[in-house]
């Protein structure tokens, strides 16, 4: 199982402002902090604010913040609201053109594995990665003030 970029964008984006609830993040400083493209991550930001994970604030003084407690975002649930393909082999599409799908078990056996992946991802929240004896560590490596 490969998770995308984009679904590891929107985790660093949700961890990043779990670690400070009672302010405003822009995306220039979630990207500054994590070296990676703004670009990118506005396009992350835009699908977590659509799904109502993000709360974002237009103006001067505006940024964003989570719309929910981390201890109700699931993680199982995030990654296969942001992975856009969840098919591990070609026999899972329904375009599959391999000849041998009719009598090869590999399909059953790749859905077994990815139910067990995101089942295990079903256990647990965000909060769950922010451990509170860490959360100083954490905000040193994101450099927040």
């Amino acid at each position: 199982m490969h998770i995308t970029r984009y679904t590891d964008y929107s985790l660093r984006v949700l961890i990043f402002l779990a670690v400070q609830p009672d302010r405003l993040a822009t995306i220039q400083e979630i990207a500054d902090s994590y070296s990676i493209s703004k670009n990118h991550l506005m396009k992350v930001v835009h699908q977590l604010n659509r799904k109502g994970y993000v709360e974002t604030v237009r103006g001067k003084n505006g940024g964003l913040r989570l719309n929910m407690e981390p201890r109700n975002i699931n993680v199982g649930v995030l990654v296969r609201e942001t992975e856009q393909d969840l098919q591990l082999v070609e026999c899972f599409s329904s375009d599959n053109g391999c000849i041998i799908a009719p009598v090869c078990g590999l399909k059953n056996m790749f859905a077994e594995a990815l139910d067990a992946f995101l089942n295990a991802l079903d256990q647990h929240s965000l909060e769950e990665l922010l451990p509170a004896h860490k959360t100083p560590q954490l905000m040193r490596l994101l450099q927040i003030a």
